[in-house]
């Protein structure tokens, strides 16, 4: 779906079409400079986990309903420790010990867990993205109600995804696809390059702050949790010259949108800079939390999938266009049988 935020046109096309409508006027600058898309390439690291309570746990554990356990790896903490996501995180003790595959084993340490159900485990032995590799699952969507499969390995990760990607931040990768990208296949991007539409890689590990839910009756009161990201100097160059120069910065993802924002150097109109600079190079981390009333300073349009109800990706995208026209624009969506979510179809707002 093309979706004009200014006019409210609503047009639809198919995505293998993006090198010859990034081309056109539409997207040209004044003097008719192309855009420049900007990608995360972060990868998607096997981090779901399944384990089973220690042997002497086990009689305790299947007369409370625990039984196997299941873990989201979240960040690494320390050599050993981790932040994860468990099911039935509550009802799980602090000193409670899990026997994992490759004969691994953990313990929670944490009394009490975070916010959000959070808790700490601390391995035996360290674990790193080559043990996940072998041992760990793709951690797919929770609406998606099944096991992963062999495919979800290739199909739930980006073909640009650089395994060294934000290398300075330390060990991280992302806990989520950043979908949008999922639609950019080799033909497409070199497609993109023979039309002369430019492309830059940022890195955000994609974590809880992109995919929890909002649970808070005031907008306001929903806490973000931090991810990590990355600027390269070379990056911040391209993206810094094409935005004074007039050119569209788009997005490709709501994680690219974020990352661009939480490094910008502006406050309040988009047109707003510091020595010439939009956004800075660097490492950091961020929490930001996009809703509608947000005033953007470097995205000039956005590539995005269709998001879930209650979700701050919805919230986001709200906020770049009106609320009202988005909700039109995916009941549309609905009519013409579009596919949301993590492996179905795209928008591009303008």
């Amino acid at each position: 779906m093309l979706l004009d935020r200014k006019t409210g046109l609503r047009r639809h096309s198919m995505v293998r079409d993006l090198p010859e409508i990034l081309a056109g006027l539409e997207f040209r600058s004044r003097d008719g400079q192309s855009p420049l898309l900007v990608f995360n390439n972060s990868r998607v690291r096997k981090a779901r986990l399944k384990a089973h309570p220690e042997a002497s746990l086990m009689a305790t554990s299947s007369g409370s309903g625990l039984g196997e356990a299941e873990f989201l790896l979240i960040n690494r903490v320390d050599s050993l420790t981790w932040r994860v996501i468990v099911n039935r995180a509550k009802r799980r003790k602090t000193g409670s010990r899990f026997c994992f595959a490759g004969g691994l084993e953990g313990e929670l340490v944490d009394s009490p867990p975070e916010a959000g159900g959070i808790r700490h485990i601390r391995f035996d032995s360290p674990i790193d993205d080559d043990w996940l590799d072998i041992h760990g699952h793709i951690p797919l969507p929770p609406y998606i109600k099944r096991d992963d499969e062999a495919d979800d390995s290739i199909r739930y990760q980006t073909i640009y995804a650089d395994r060294a990607a934000g290398v300075n931040l330390g060990p991280g990768a992302s806990t989520a696809a950043p979908t949008a990208g999922l639609h950019f296949t080799e033909n497409l991007l070199a497609r993109l390059e023979e039309a002369r539409i430019e492309k830059v890689f940022i890195t955000l590990h994609v974590g809880l702050g992109t995919f929890l839910p909002v649970r808070t009756e005031q907008i306001e009161d929903h806490t973000m949790h931090e991810e990590t990201y990355s600027i390269s100097e070379d990056a911040a160059l391209s993206i810094n010259k094409a935005k004074a120069s007039g050119r569209k910065i788009i997005p490709v993802g709501t994680t690219a949108l974020r990352t661009l924002e939480s490094a910008s150097c502006g406050e309040g109109k988009n047109t707003e800079h510091i020595n010439g600079k939009y956004i800075r190079a660097g490492e950091g981390t961020t929490s930001i939390f996009i809703y509608p009333g947000y005033c953007f300073k470097v995205a000039d349009a956005l590539f995005t999938n269709f998001h879930t109800p209650c979700s701050t990706l919805l919230m986001l995208v709200s906020a770049f266009a009106e609320r009202q026209l988005i909700l039109e624009s995916y009941a549309e969506a609905i009519r013409e049988k579009y596919r949301f979510f993590s492996y179905g179809d795209a928008m591009l707002i303008s």
